[in-house]
This record gives structure tokens, C-alpha cells and sequence, in this order.
């Protein structure tokens, strides 16, 4: 959407705000020896304290009220009972809602407790690419080079991107224009930023795979070769300057 009255501004931070504070909490609530329901249900609640609604449940009919996807999982994974956390995760969260009509989303990797499997490095790359990327993007600047932008850093710490992932325009609805902000440069792709559009920007990136794949439940995936991926996510305000951060609250930059 494009932002052209106050009202709107203000729909949106509450939006953003209630996805940002259910991330934060369900990162701070995340235990081993839980199962990735609990964390899931324990999300729910916290979004229902905003008066919030689950967009993938909403959009979709997800069978979840947050993606969880731990390990391998790339995204999309679907919160279960038999999913149990361990030490040492690697597990990303997903969160996005609707609130009176409007629409947010936000995510974020991290490792739960030591680091004994070596995935923080991961972690803190994608964490660096996203604020990078989003300190470049402003009115006028185009797609494909914010894209460029994000597979070179990736090379420069060593790791590829997910090329069928990317983020999406949102506000009135979980996906809007301009779709398929991709981690690469499409040099097909002549699209530029607009000045007050929201934006949901996201890196997808990756330690050996360059594509995810579908599993048989239909919703999660994982890496065409394997391997982990880490993702992190930001819905944004374009302007001439710096873009508003809405969903700043998460704390994943922290």
C-alpha cells in the first residue's frame, strides 16, 4: 500500500507493533524441551492481546498461528506437538497479522541457547544484510540493484540466497505490489522503490542451497541442496530518506 493520510501511518504501527511485540515475546519464550505448538499457541495469545488476527491462518488457512520452522526447515514450518526444541537450534519465526484492516509482517533466526551447533555466524550475517539493505533503500532507488546488494554481501560472508523467496509489498493485505523483492539482482526486473509504500523486506540466506522445496505437508520447506538457512524480517515505510522501520520493536537487530 502507499501511505497518503495519517490514519493510515497509524493503522499500520499498531499492525506493526502487535507482530513486533509477538515475535519478541515468542523469541524470549522459547525453551528447550518445548514443543513448537506451545510456542505457536503462546504467540496466539499474544496477538490476540492486540486484538490482532493470523494472516497465514487468515490468507491461507495455515495450520498455525506463527511459522516455526527449526533445523533444516527453511520456512513455512507448521507448529506441532511432536516438534520438540533443542539446545543449540536453529529456529526461525514468522509472524504476521491482520489489525483493523491492516496488515504486517516480521521474522526472525536465532540460535536457542549455546550455540553447540555453530549456526549464530548465520544468524548474525543475515541479521548484517538485512540493516544493510534496508539503510540503501529509498524512493526511486531500483529493485534490482537492493536484490544485487543482497547477494553480494551474502558472497562476501560466504553464504548464497534462496533465489524463489523474497519479500512483498503490504498493508492492506499479507501481499501486495511490488511482489517478489528477490535476494539477487533480476536484471529483467526495471521496478523501483516508491516513496511512502510499505514494504516487507526480507533475506533468505543460505549455506549451500540456492532454492527451497515443498515437503509432502504442502506448507514447509527446505533447501534443494541441503544445508541451513536464516532469515530476517522488517516491514517498512519507503521515504526520501532512511526508511521507517514499523515492526522496529522485535528487537532483532539487537
Amino acid at each position: 500500500m502507499s501511505i497518503t493520510k495519517e490514519s493510515e501511518l497509524l493503522g499500520m504501527q499498531k499492525a506493526s507493533e502487535a507482530v513486533a511485540y509477538t515475535l519478541k515475546e515468542m523469541v524470549n519464550y522459547a525453551q528447550p524441551g518445548m514443543s513448537t505448538k506451545e510456542l505457536d499457541e503462546f504467540g496466539a495469545k499474544v496477538l490476540d492481546s492486540f486484538g490482532a488476527k493470523s494472516a497465514p491462518y487468515l490468507t491461507y488457512g495455515f495450520p498455525g498461528w506463527t511459522c516455526i520452522s527449526v533445523g533444516n526447515e527453511f520456512c513455512h514450518g507448521i507448529p506441532t506437538d511432536r516438534r520438540i526444541l533443542k539446545e543449540g537450534d536453529l529456529i526461525n519465526i514468522d509472524v504476521s497479522a491482520e489489525l483493523e484492516g491492516f496488515w504486517a509482517d516480521n521474522g526472525g533466526s536465532f540460535v536457542l541457547g549455546q550455540d553447540i551447533n555453530q549456526h549464530q555466524k548465520l544468524v548474525d550475517a543475515s541479521k548484517e544484510i538485512l540493516r544493510k539493505t534496508i539503510s540503501n533503500i529509498k524512493g526511486g532507488v531500483k529493485i534490482a540493484d537492493i536484490g544485487q546488494l543482497m547477494e553480494t554481501e551474502a558472497k562476501k560472508h560466504g553464504y548464497k540466497v534462496i533465489k524463489n523467496l523474497g519479500g512483498h509489498g503490504i498493508g492492506r493485505g499479507l501481499h501486495e505490489d511490488p511482489d517478489s523483492l528477490l535476494n539477487y539482482k533480476n536484471r529483467f526486473d526495471q521496478r523501483r522503490f516508491k516513496k511512502n509504500s510499505v514494504v516487507a523486506i526480507e533475506t533468505f540466506i543460505s549455506t549451500s542451497s540456492t532454492y527451497a522445496v515443498e515437503l509432502n505437508d504442502g506448507w514447509t520447506m527446505v533447501g534443494n541442496k541441503g544445508g541451513y538457512m536464516a532469515q530476517h524480517e522488517h516491514t517498512i515505510v519507503i521515504t526520501d530518506g532512511q526508511p521507517i522501520i514499523l515492526t522496529e520493536m522485535n528487537g532483532i537487530f539487537n
